[in-house]
């Protein structure tokens, strides 16, 4: 006992010694220095440096230093400070105070259990801190502040942690971004260039070596952070090593591996976030992983097929996100009594069916989007009882009827109800606006009719934003709406409603967005003194203005206006005096459609201006200097008469420029996303420079008269899509392309290419479209090239391509149409195309194959195809009834077909095509998905027609002409309602004209010349249209439209075709027709352009077709 009494404050000096973090010293007093005294110092001394390291850096510009805390006070009081009981800091929380700096200091705290800078601003690497000087940490949060670069290793030494969250750390340069969305009344703000967007990364250490020590964590948040290289094993490795997880975040992360089974180890998972990642498809157990979860969210997770209905019924799940899914089918169930829903998020999936009236079981649910799907019917009236019901997000569907029935005491919590672009129909009730949290109400884009009533206590309101545009609404605007004072954005244009006067919306001192598009306004011509103080974006587009309104020059917010489809000539009618004093903020300016004759001149002190779009205008010359403003992010000056891009000469050398370089101002573009100047006059050679911005990405310059070479775009990494088509460019194909990670579209089509078609290193990963026709590129194509995995449109026609068709366009998987017309490929018929899955048009026209059309005995040959061209070749043979079988999408079309008027293509690039369509050449600028094609003419096919085409009853255009076709023409044509073009020329066809055809009512072209046909021509219906050339050559037919009547003797001999006679098309001429836009019937708009040969050029252009068919047979 003895002995113990003099061990304690040996063994009490040394421990404090080395960890300064037990208290027992309390009852003892050492002789020498007070341990505990000394750990508390460097207490505070560590938090005394940390104040002095850190500073205020809101918006990444404005610095400064400021007192975070009393350094006069006890530190265990300060913001943001937990202590222990015996003064160690164990928490530490500077959370979302706009911080930036040092923070090594932090590491001297070796008592810190808690640690969380969030929502800062420190712009920089977590490399340089010493994360292992930490071993007491349990939680861990550095989310949103900017961190980017490598994870350092000493994270995965904090074997204590519970808790770490390192996500999203590229939103908080989203935080300052200003932008106002016209649609949603969405405000985005930003300032903060692009390339400053930056991620971090899991590499070394890889993301199996970050967990594989860290065992305890029950909570993982790694959203945005790029581990891409251990992607296809984050599954497996998660479930192996953190049995203990609860909350899984690995939103953004550039995941490729699948959705693994193996999950449903993770037997106390009840959170799972997995955004943006391409999981495509859920695994076979997924209703077992999801049993046991509170929320899930995929959301832009590229989900196809059908989502699990069952998963909507799960007891436990009370939020579930899958938006953004646009192949995702599937349909609401009945919901139970007593769900525990709160969130349910599938907007932007392909969900469809009725919202079933038992939604009003889901008594806990806050937020229900069902946005952008295909949901139809009514709305149930049970949805105005969901008592805590926050968000209803219903827009862009199918619903009809009217608006429920909202009332405050069945929807008090409601503050955001979004109806709009529906088939909604009847009035506005005056009891939405009486809700007593509402916020934001959106009706724009339905069938809403009548006036809109007064409203009562307008003024307590707390209404932020109010959309109802697009609608047929009349009468005044109510009094009601004036008296809103919160009131922040308002969309009322394209109504019916009386004229209002523009001085009743300065009432709205709040307001920040207003569009009166499409109203006639009553605008005073004493308008200067007109105020809205907080306006900062404005739509007065179709407003028949003649003038420019003064007071818009007043306004000292304004971001954002859109002034287009107004006829006024700026450059004469507005009187700008002093131009430094209009739009200071102005970054936005819509004025296309404005008959503008030359740039205005106010642009000219735009210093700030991002978005500049003065399309389909009258501008002419060369754009001024002054307009190639270095803040300017997107230029649209389309369709207008530009001659040159710069103002002076293009041989011009600035004399500062080194090596003689062209010193332009569209240089000085750097921050451009967003080039158009295509349909213009445009000449010499592209900029070069423009291949040096590389935030550029869209450029498009198509339809001029550029010549020289294509620059060279490998700095432009961001490139998305590049249009140089129907130029004069002199060049070789691209060998930098590969270099273009993110090429989506790329169109060179109509320019002086030459020479062979180059492999391209890397391949096209995101490449969509490719339209390289009419160029002389010539020689065979690379087997390697088609390294496209995405592609769906490939254009090659009109070159001088020759040999065999590369087997690897196989792999391009995704094609809908594919033209290779107009070369010179020597092949037998490819059959390996006709596994393609999605092609929709397949065009070989003009080409040398040769032999029988082969197909593999497979019901899955041709699935989608609707345009099929073969004409012009050396085939040969029977074509079997299998061959028409095969064409299973060109036999039936619905009326919901008919009515869906869908084209191929996107926004990007609308696929067009050339056909032979009632004799004349016709080039569909875009393309129905009902258009339906089957051209075989010109080849050496023989035999009859086979009785299978009856079952092609979509077929509008069947062009068999100038083959060997025997017998008679078949009945089964009689079964092709839907047909408006049918040649049958230049054939062997006998017997008569069957009486039956008659009843193709649609049927507008017919060509039977030039066969072995006898008897009298069908008079009635279509028949009795039809001129003498669609049946002469046939020295048996008799009656009208010919002038030999039946039963009158026939002595002439007929002339074969080719000769003395002219074929049908010959005598037509050539016709070059542009179908802008198609649509079945007798009724097809045609905008044509036609050069009518005279008779020296019709005797040539016979010789010459004779001339080709003959060497094509050879």
């Amino acid at each position: 006992m003895k002995n113990f009494h003099i061990l304690i404050p040996l063994l009490l000096h040394t421990f404090f010694l080395l960890s300064c973090s037990l208290s027992l010293v309390l009852s003892f007093s050492l002789p020498q220095t007070n341990p505990q005294n000394h750990c508390l110092a460097n207490q505070k001394s560590a938090l005394v440096q940390l104040h002095h390291g850190l500073y205020y850096a809101q918006n990444f510009t404005l610095s400064s230093r400021f007192d975070l805390w009393d350094l006069n006070s006890d530190y265990c009081s300060w913001n943001g400070i937990t202590c222990d009981a015996f003064g160690h800091v164990i928490g530490l929380d500077l959370s979302y105070m706009n911080l930036s700096g040092s923070f090594h200091s932090i590491f001297n705290l070796h008592h810190l259990q808690r640690l969380n800078l969030a929502g800062n601003n420190f712009n920089t690497t977590l490399f340089q801190y010493e994360f292992d000087r930490l071993p007491n940490i349990t939680h861990l949060n550095l989310s949103n502040s900017c961190f980017h670069g490598q994870i350092p290793m000493g994270i995965s030494y904090l074997k204590r942690l519970v808790s770490l969250d390192l996500s999203n750390q590229d939103s908080c340069y989203q935080r300052y971004q200003k932008i106002i969305d016209p649609y949603n009344a969405i405000y985005f703000y930003h300032p903060v260039p692009s390339e400053f967007y930056q991620h971090l990364k899991l590499e070394d250490p890889n993301f199996k070596t970050l967990i594989k020590n860290l065992r305890s964590l029950t909570e993982l948040f790694l959203d945005s952070v790029n581990i891409s290289t251990q992607s296809t094993k984050w599954c497996e490795t998660t479930s192996i090593v953190l049995p203990r997880l609860r909350v899984l975040s690995l939103s953004n992360c550039n995941l490729k591996g699948p959705f693994c089974s193996s999950l449903s180890r993770l037997h106390f998972l009840s959170k799972l976030f997995l955004d943006g990642n391409p999981i495509t498809y859920l695994p076979f157990n997924f209703l077992e992983i999801s049993t046991r979860l509170v929320s899930l969210s995929l959301k832009n997770c590229n989900l196809s097929g059908h989502f699990p209905v069952e998963i909507l019924l799960l007891p436990k799940i009370q939020s579930i996100n899958i938006s953004y899914n646009d192949h995702l089918t599937g349909e609401l169930p009945e919901f139970p009594l007593n769900n525990s829903f709160q969130i349910l998020s599938i907007s932007h999936t392909n969900f469809s069916g009725k919202l079933p009236e038992s939604i009003g079981n889901l008594k806990f649910l806050t937020t229900l989007d069902l946005g952008f799907c295909k949901f139809s019917g009514q709305i149930p009236s049970s949805v105005a009882n969901l008592t805590n019901l926050v968000k209803l997000d219903l827009s862009a569907n199918n619903f009809n009827g009217s608006i429920p029935p909202f009332h405050g005491f069945g929807v008090p919590n409601l503050a955001h109800l979004i109806l709009d672009w529906n088939q909604l129909s009847g009035p506005i009730h005056s009891s939405l606006f009486a809700l007593p949290s509402l916020q934001t109400l959106r009706l724009t884009g339905n069938k809403l009719v009548g006036e809109i009533g007064e409203f009562p206590n307008a003024s307590y309101s707390l209404l932020k934003s109010l959309s109802f545009s697009n609608n047929s609404l009349n009468g005044s605007i109510p009094k009601s709406i004036f008296q809103l004072s919160k009131l922040e954005s308002l969309y009322i244009g394209y109504n019916k409603f009386d004229s209002p006067k523009i001085d009743m919306f300065c009432q709205l001192k709040n307001l920040r967005c207003l569009s009166l598009s499409n109203m006639s306004l009553l605008i005073g011509s004493d308008n200067k003194s007109l105020i809205f103080p907080q306006l900062e974006a404005l739509f007065i587009r179709s407003c028949n203005l003649t003038e420019f309104p003064e007071f818009i020059k007043t306004q000292a917010k304004l971001v954002y206006l859109d002034f287009s489809f107004n006829t006024i000539d700026f450059s004469k009618k507005i009187p700008f005096g002093d131009a430094n004093s209009f739009f200071p903020m102005l970054r936005y300016l819509d004025l296309r459609y404005c008959n503008i004759s030359a740039f205005p001149v106010f642009l000219m002190s735009q210093e700030n201006l991002e978005f500049l779009l003065l399309s389909n205008n009258k501008i002419s010359g060369t754009v001024p200097n002054w307009v190639w403003k270095k803040s300017l992010r997107s230029l649209d000056l389309s369709n207008n008469s530009l001659s040159y891009l710069n103002h002076f000469p293009l041989n011009y050398h600035s004399p500062s420029s080194s090596g003689g370089s062209l010193s332009r101002p569209i240089c000085n573009l750097s921050r451009l996303w967003r080039f158009n100047a295509s349909y213009n006059k445009l000449s010499g050679p592209i900029p070069s420079c423009l291949g040096n911005i590389n935030t550029l990405k869209l450029l498009d310059l198509h339809e001029n008269n550029f010549s020289g070479g294509i620059p060279d775009f490998a700095n432009c990494t961001e490139l998305r899509v590049l249009n140089l088509g129907n130029n004069s460019l002199y060049d070789t194909f691209p060998f930098w392309l590969g270099k273009l990670p993110k090429l989506v579209v790329l169109i060179l089509r109509a320019n002086r290419l030459y020479g062979p078609i180059k492999y391209v290193k890397n391949g096209f990963p995101m490449l969509d479209v490719l339209d390289i026709a009419l160029n002389d590129f010539s020689g065979q194509l690379p087997t390697e090239f088609f390294q496209a995995p995405q592609l769906r449109s490939l254009k090659m026609s009109g070159n001088k391509l020759e040999g065999k068709l590369p087997r690897s366009l196989v792999n391009c998987t995704k094609l809908e149409v594919l033209d290779m017309g107009n070369n010179m490929f020597h092949d037998a018929f490819p059959f390996w195309s006709v596994k393609l899955p999605f092609l929709k048009v397949l065009v070989r026209r003009a080409n040398l194959f040769y032999g029988t059309i082969k197909l593999p005995k497979d019901r899955n040959t041709f699935p989608m195809l609707r345009i099929l061209d073969l004409a012009s070749n050396n085939f040969s043979g029977e074509p079997s009834g299998e061959f028409f079988q095969s064409l299973r999408a060109m036999m039936v079309m619905t009326d919901e077909d008919k009515a869906n008027r869908k084209y191929i293509g996107d926004d990007n690039y609308q696929d067009s095509v050339t056909i032979f369509f009632k004799g004349l050449e016709i080039v569909f600028e875009k393309i129905l998905t009902t258009l339906t094609c089957l051209d075989l003419s010109n080849n050496s096919f023989h035999g009859i027609i086979p009785e299978e085409i009856r079952k092609l009853t979509s077929l509008i255009v069947l062009n068999l002409s100038q083959n060997s076709f025997s017998g008679q023409i078949p009945l089964a044509l009689v079964n092709l309602k839907e047909l408006e073009s049918l040649d049958l020329s230049q054939n062997n066809l006998s017997g008569e004209i069957p009486p039956q055809l008659t009843t193709l009512t649609f049927l507008s072209a017919l060509n039977l010349s030039y066969n072995q046909l006898e008897g009298s021509i069908p008079q009635s219906n279509q028949f009795g249209t039809f001129s003498n050339d669609s049946y002469k050559g046939n020295r048996g037919l008799c009656g009208p439209p010919l002038t030999k009547r039946c039963n009158e003797a026939d002595d002439v001999p007929m002339a074969p075709p080719g000769e003395d006679a002219d074929s049908w098309v010959d005598d037509i001429s050539v016709w070059k027709i542009v179908l802008m836009g198609y649509a079945s019937g007798l009724v097809i708009g045609l905008s044509i352009g036609f050069t009518v040969l005279n008779e020296m050029g019709n005797k040539w252009l016979d010789i010459y077709k004779r001339n080709r068919k003959r060497n094509g047979r050879r």
